[in-house]
């Protein structure tokens, strides 16, 4: 069974109510449809580093979030993960004050996870980028994960 490392802005998603910017709220539909309809084809995992993310803001909101993870486990930001994460900003591949999004990359891929889930299109899903990422991890000794959106893991029935 795949593995998928959910990263902060798919718990968001889930968790918030619908927003009002309509870009947003297809975002929100799409990831409860993937919930919904495709989740149990994966293993699912997670972070702490995405637990302190959730964790943070509005007490109620935060709860909400923290619930969506119970019973994901949670993989540990070893000294491999954080030295990788410290190459992707070293090597500029991820911008310095992106340093947790090279973080969530590093955990993924030193832990042999397939697909990296998430809504950050900015430093994580940006074919822009993609290449770089993968040269990254894989000169590291890292496997290279896929990065992608929800809507990108949604296969044909």
């Amino acid at each position: 069974m795949a593995k998928v490392y959910l990263e902060t802005s798919v718990i968001s998603y889930l968790a918030s109510a619908p927003s009002r910017d309509i870009i947003v709220a297809a975002h929100q539909q799409i990831t409860r449809d993937w919930r919904d309809y495709r989740r149990k084809r994966f293993e699912l995992v997670t972070s702490g580093e995405v637990v302190n993310e959730i964790s943070d803001g509005d007490p109620v909101e935060a709860q909400r979030r923290l619930e969506l993870v119970g019973g994901i486990s949670l993989l540990a930001a070893d000294e491999s993960a954080l030295e990788l994460a410290k190459l992707l900003v070293a090597t500029r591949t991820i911008p310095k004050k992106a340093s947790t999004d090279a973080l969530h990359i590093a955990i993924a891929a030193v832990n042999g996870i397939d697909f990296l889930l998430t809504w950050n299109c900015k430093h994580l899903a940006n074919a822009n980028i993609r290449r770089k990422i993968d040269e990254t991890c894989v000169s590291a000794g890292a496997p290279s994960v896929v990065i992608c959106t929800p809507d990108q893991l949604m296969e044909d029935e």
